[in-house]
């Protein structure tokens, strides 16, 4: 098959979106398809991140005011003549909102199926950003989808969501993670040493540092007796979050093999943002054998198997969030059970193995348009 993959991010930005892009097409390149990427150029004198394993049309674009970090696509026919010269026989659009809405029109003009991802739970941010909004989103977000020849949702709680809200034919589409990369094994004594030089346990989130993650909940975490807070990540809530969490180290960005290190040498995974489709930290943490503390909210509850991988709690709930981290501090027995149970969940969600339900998705909206056509 022939895919123009739209996509409203794309390495070097690292999010789950441009990640799961990447995966995506490298997986389609794997399997012998030929996939070309569109997506918003990234701003000058970024550094060029992953190498993409096929052609990648970049589209002007601008920073998003207050958010620089996320690009937004300006209009161009560069998305148009993409789908006609790659002659796309599937478009899939990756958390279509900007750039994805001139895909589908372009593949409606075109004539060509359209696969829909839904990966940004765009009413959570809107309630978030503006303090309303919600109701409008989901009209832009029933709008986009209900276009597409089928929408992707990755969890159930997503897909639950677009279905109360109207939005036709959606079926499941996780997603995976590098088991390889994410494994126990990458633990590293040394690291741990420097990020925890009394021995403390040591309690990570890893994500952007935005008002929609939450991480502030970890306030009452850091103030627990012998543990050592990690914050890996950057964003617009940084500075902010340095004053209101005393004594945790925050590392930045990280990526890769660095990345993996990080996650194995971690006693405990929080993730505090109610608003993740899916969650891919999470998944990660999970791989590299660490038990997790997660929202009962969207994408988490699909992934953690609540008293057996790690805890779920009220979501904005920093009382539970502190709780449940002091429960795992005081028993490392049902830690080391709940770690590797979390690698057992996760062994067989591979990237590979979820790229050929994708596959199987554009075969069965391809059919489906043959079958019309037919009759």
């Amino acid at each position: 098959m022939r895919v123009v993959i739209v996509t409203e991010s794309f390495p070097p930005d690292v999010n789950g979106v441009a990640h799961c892009a990447l995966q995506t097409a490298r997986h389609l390149v794997d399997r012998g398809h030929v996939p070309v990427v569109v997506a918003p150029a990234p701003s000058p004198g970024t550094p060029s991140g992953a190498v993409a394993p096929c052609p990648v049309v970049h589209v002007p674009s601008l920073p998003l005011p207050g958010y620089p970090q996320v690009r937004v696509a300006l209009p161009s026919r560069r998305v148009a003549a993409a789908l006609a010269e790659h002659r796309a026989d599937v478009v899939h659009l990756a958390s279509p909102f900007v750039l994805g809405v001139r895909g589908m029109a372009a593949a409606a003009r075109l004539g060509v199926p359209a696969v829909a991802v839904y990966q940004t739970d765009l009413a959570g941010y809107a309630r978030t950003y503006m303090g309303a909004g919600e109701a409008a989103a989901w009209r832009r977000i029933r709008s986009v989808h209900a276009a597409a020849d089928l929408t992707l949702a990755p969890s159930g709680a997503a897909l639950r969501d677009l279905e109360a809200h109207g939005v036709p034919r959606v079926r499941l589409w996780p997603r995976g993670v590098d088991t390889d990369r994410f494994r126990p094994g990458h633990r590293d004594e040394a690291l741990r040493r420097d990020l925890a030089p009394d021995g403390e346990l040591i309690v990570g989130y890893v994500g952007r540092l935005a008002p929609e993650k939450q991480v502030e909940l970890l306030a009452g975490v850091c103030g627990l007796a012998g543990v050592r807070v990690v914050v890996v990540g950057d964003g617009p809530s940084r500075p902010g979050l340095e004053q209101e969490l005393p004594g945790a180290v925050f590392l930045g960005r990280r990526t890769g093999d660095d990345l993996a290190r990080i996650f194995a040498s971690l006693d405990v995974f929080v993730h505090t943002g109610p608003f993740e489709t899916f969650c891919q930290t999470v998944q990660e943490a999970m791989a590299s054998g660490v038990p997790v503390v997660a929202p009962a909210a969207g994408g988490p509850l699909d992934l953690v198997a609540h008293g057996r991988s790690g805890l779920l709690v009220p979501p904005r709930d920093a009382a539970a969030v502190r709780d449940a981290v002091a429960a795992l501090a005081a028993a490392p027995e049902l830690r080391a059970a709940f770690g590797t149970a979390a690698r057992a969940l996760v062994e067989g969600r591979t990237w590979a193995a979820v790229g050929d339900q994708l596959i199987g998705h554009y075969a069965d909206v391809l059919a489906g348009r043959e079958a019309v056509v037919a009759a």
